[in-house]
């Protein structure tokens, strides 16, 4: 199935590890040339780049905080002036300090909800101006089942990725009249670098409530993501799609 996405351009936040740089990769293998950021994670943006250049798509990674306002504008104006146009925004980064409510600091809060939900906010900041005078766009946005239901030890984190979900609805209603589409993918447990530092019986307890028995591979997200970033899905918005294996039932 043609996509119709070859030669756009995307950004994909946090795309240098994990779903987001299963995302970039998947998005290159479509056509997309693709800027990603990172923060510290410096060699891994360097194999993603290298990754994509061999599938024959640009790839420009920059170092950027996501919770930062003024990096986002930086990043959004760096991606325009090296190639020329922006069509995909996809805003994945994030990160978990867990901890019960009763012994979470200010610090873990603020840290978790600047980066990955006023991160979000960021970028779509940036990036909508352009969407809006263009009349063409499309923002997937990374949520999870556990903004969905909540989770025991994860308030900010859960707390979070509930707000991207209603951000998710208002910027679609806000931007549909201009032909942007605006959605979210929420993942349940996906086998990523953070799936491994996971404790076992944790593990277990999630493998315990999917559905089809296994953890999700980064790819089977990335899948959906590209899909809601082509024309195939231009009469869908403000929808929240699970990739959890059944694990939310």
């Amino acid at each position: 199935m043609d996509l119709e996405l070859k030669d756009k351009v995307a950004i994909v936040t946090g795309g240098s590890r994990g779903i987001g740089a299963a995302i970039a990769i998947e998005l290159a293998r479509e056509g997309v040339d693709v800027a990603i950021n990172y923060r510290k994670s410096e060699e891994q943006a360097k194999h993603v780049k290298e990754t994509i250049e061999s599938l024959g798509r640009r790839c420009l990674p920059i170092k950027a905080d996501t919770s930062s306002f003024q990096d986002a504008q930086n990043m959004v104006k760096k991606v325009l002036d090296e190639f020329g146009r922006l069509d995909i925004l996809v805003n994945n980064a994030g990160v978990n300090w867990d901890g019960v409510v009763w012994k979470m600091s200010e610090e873990q809060w603020d840290t978790v909800i600047n980066i990955n939900l006023k991160g979000y906010f960021n970028y779509i900041r940036a990036c909508a101006p352009i969407f809006k005078e263009q009349r063409s766009g499309k923002i997937i946005n990374l949520t999870s089942i556990n903004g969905l239901r909540g989770k025991f030890g994860q308030s900010n984190y859960s707390a979070a990725k509930a707000g991207i979900i209603g951000l998710t609805k208002a910027v679609a209603r806000e931007l549909g009249k201009y032909n942007v589409n605006v959605n979210a993918v929420a993942p349940g447990m996906i086998m990523t670098e953070m799936y491994e530092t996971v404790p076992e019986e944790v593990k277990q307890n999630a493998l315990e409530e999917i559905v089809l028995g296994r953890a999700g591979d980064p790819k089977e997200v990335a899948w959906v993501v590209v899909f809601l970033a082509s024309e195939r899905a231009r009469h869908i918005t403000g929808e929240v799609i699970k990739v959890d294996g059944g694990q939310y039932i």
